[in-house]
């Protein structure tokens, strides 16, 4: 054999190409050693073609289990053109590899088979082709490594000029490396689920966002899962609200030393709360008025706010809660229609109520108040993935600490609380995004609207709607006995709201809820009301750019707005706050959220 020969290993189980390939090495007078049924099919078509073990002088084995790891072929391969290394060589008789040429055995197509079975899959996972990509790869600055067949015909053209490019080279080193990691990932993925399947590493999920987007599932790939289920089945969605929904209320506990709350809907929040005590008419406005012990309990009393601001939107929702759940707020949990709920622990009887709920298929998440998640996030998107550093701002009343106009004003605890508790809030909540806050809670969100003038809009009318709820024509509704809470809260969302149906089968459905049905509020009579609120905060997800969102926040009785500035309009929504007596708070940051 000539010393200037060339030599390409070749070990493919994906045969697509081979003959060519292999006519074209010939072609090129290139020493072919191949391994196995690639070997066999060479042979086969007339093209000359060595087996491996014409180098490794032993023969396959352990019924083709070992067929190419032998120190003949690895050291030609992973050799560099170092004396100390040609040293190594000629010493052993070794000749150096100039390409290699592999893929793998179809591990990802055969575990996707229905009822594969552990031996099945252990046979599938090739560890000789590995350690060949990887090593030719890990040497590609000698070595061309073709674990692509859509590759073959530009090689054989370079090899035909007379030389493999670097940046040819590197191309099929970056596409080897990827195509091991591919392959590893589903291999892991596959244990995953047979080995840590019962919730340690792999949660099944009943489907994905919809019920024909199966299979679905949660999974970690270093380190526990960080909850467990003790009760029901959970979905996507679930996860997607339980996992946005559980930093949000994580923070406001440690921003504000309080039990906190959050009830969840869409990967968005329909309400959230710390533990302020309520007031008569607030128990009674938030239907917890016959809640044993919510007196004493602050985490009832967050879970009250927060489901009771908006309870249209947070019918069917995912609760999160900051501390052990008791009794009274798993109480109010069982009177609500409601998802499933996370919670850093449950009190056993607290537990035991919850696990009544839907027939015991109510989702009940423990969640590892110690959990960390790792600083860069990764999502897929149309199969493109997309990284970026975590959204790990700390967000406390210190945040709110100077004033843009006017300048250096003291501002009241209740106003940092509250601008605490809506800046919060809207870090995990789809933008655009505007909040409004007050007594420790949200009272209006506006959530994934494109106009921020529309969010201004909504999370005001929200705002209003609930402000509404406390009028005395409202508190001294006369139900018909026996009227559920969610026919409860459209009646009375009908009635605040102004969409009050005027006549036909919806009129007669609004009617049919009361023992004596309430008058509708006149413009002036809701104006009247409107304007005794006051003491209102606002945050916005990013810069207010046009000063109609400052009048439409002062009519809903807001005195403090935080915003990131940015806006070429900034001086203007300034000018206008203060003629409004609305104090604009500086808040650096952006916090969009998707």
């Amino acid at each position: 054999m000539s010393a200037a020969q060339k030599i390409a290993i070749v070990s493919v189980f994906d045969k697509t190409g081979l003959l060519d390939l292999a006519k074209g090495l010939v072609q090129q007078s290139v020493r072919i050693l191949a391994s196995g049924g690639t070997a066999k099919m060479i042979r086969e078509s007339g093209f000359p073609v060595e087996d491996i073990s014409a180098i490794t002088k032993a023969p396959e084995m352990l019924a083709g289990r070992v067929k190419t790891l032998h120190p003949a072929v690895h050291a030609g391969i992973l050799a560099r053109n170092l004396a100390t290394d040609e040293k190594d060589l000629a010493e052993q008789s070794i000749d150096k590899v100039d390409f290699v040429i592999c893929n793998l055995y179809p591990f990802k197509e055969t575990v996707a088979k229905p009822n594969v079975t552990v031996p099945e899959a252990v046979e599938e996972i090739d560890i000789g082709g590995v350690t060949l990509i990887r090593a030719a790869a890990k040497n590609h600055s000698r070595v061309a490594i073709l674990s692509d067949p859509n590759d073959y015909a530009e090689f054989l053209k370079e090899l035909k000029s007379g030389e493999i490019k670097e940046e040819s080279r590197k191309r099929y080193a970056l596409k080897a490396f990827e195509h091991t990691a591919d392959y590893d990932t589903n291999i892991a993925g596959f244990f995953r689920a047979k080995y840590a399947g019962e919730g340690q590493q792999h949660v099944a999920l009943r489907y994905g966002a919809n019920p024909h987007q199966k299979p679905a599932a949660a999974y970690t790939t270093s380190g526990q899962i960080p909850f467990k289920v003790l009760s029901g089945a959970p979905g996507y969605i679930n996860l997607l609200d339980a996992l946005n929904s559980w930093p949000l209320v994580k923070e406001l506990k440690a921003a504000l030393g309080k039990p906190a709350a959050a009830s969840f809907k869409h990967v968005s929040p329909a309400g959230a709360a710390i533990g302020v005590p309520l007031s008569d008419e607030e128990r009674k406005v938030y239907f917890v008025d016959d809640i044993e012990g919510i007196e004493t309990s602050g985490l009832a009393q967050a879970y009250a706010r927060a489901r009771g601001a908006d309870r249209m939107s947070s019918f069917g929702d995912m609760i999160a809660l900051s501390d052990v759940v008791d009794v009274p707020t798993a109480r109010i949990i069982s009177k609500e229609v409601s998802d499933g709920v996370i919670a850093p622990g449950y009190e056993p009887a607290a537990l035991e109520i919850l696990k009544k709920k839907k027939g015991g298929k109510y989702l009940v998440l423990e969640m590892d108040p110690e959990y960390q998640p790792d600083p860069i996030e990764t999502r897929t998107v149309y199969g493109i993935n997309l990284t970026q550093h975590r959204n790990d701002v700390e967000i406390s009343p210190e945040t709110f600490s100077r004033t843009v106009t006017p300048k250096d004003f003291a501002l009241p605890e209740s106003a940092a609380r509250d601008l605490t508790v809506a800046t919060i809030a809207l870090k995990y909540t789809q933008s655009n995004s505007v909040c409004y806050a007050k007594n420790g809670q949200v009272v209006g969100l506006g959530a994934g609207q494109q106009s921020r003038i529309h969010c201004t809009r909504l999370a005001g009318d929200k705002a209003d709607n609930l402000w509404l709820r406390f009028h005395p024509r409202v508190l001294g509704i006369k139900w018909k006995k026996g009227t559920k809470r969610p026919d409860k809260s459209n009646a009375i969302d009908l009635l605040v709201s102004g969409e009050l149906p005027q006549s036909g089968p919806e009129r007669e459905q609004f009617e049919a809820v009361f023992e004596e049905v309430p008058a509708a509020f006149t413009d002036e009579e809701r104006n009247d009301w409107l304007n005794k609120q006051t003491d209102v905060a606002v945050s916005s997800d990013a810069f207010f750019p046009f000063i109609d969102n400052v009048y439409r926040a002062a009519r809903s009785g807001v005195k403090y707005i935080a915003a990131p500035g940015g806006s070429q309009n900034d001086s203007a929504v300034y000018e206008t706050a203060e003629k409004l007596n609305i104090v604009v708070v500086e808040q650096k940051i952006r916090l969009f959220h998707h």
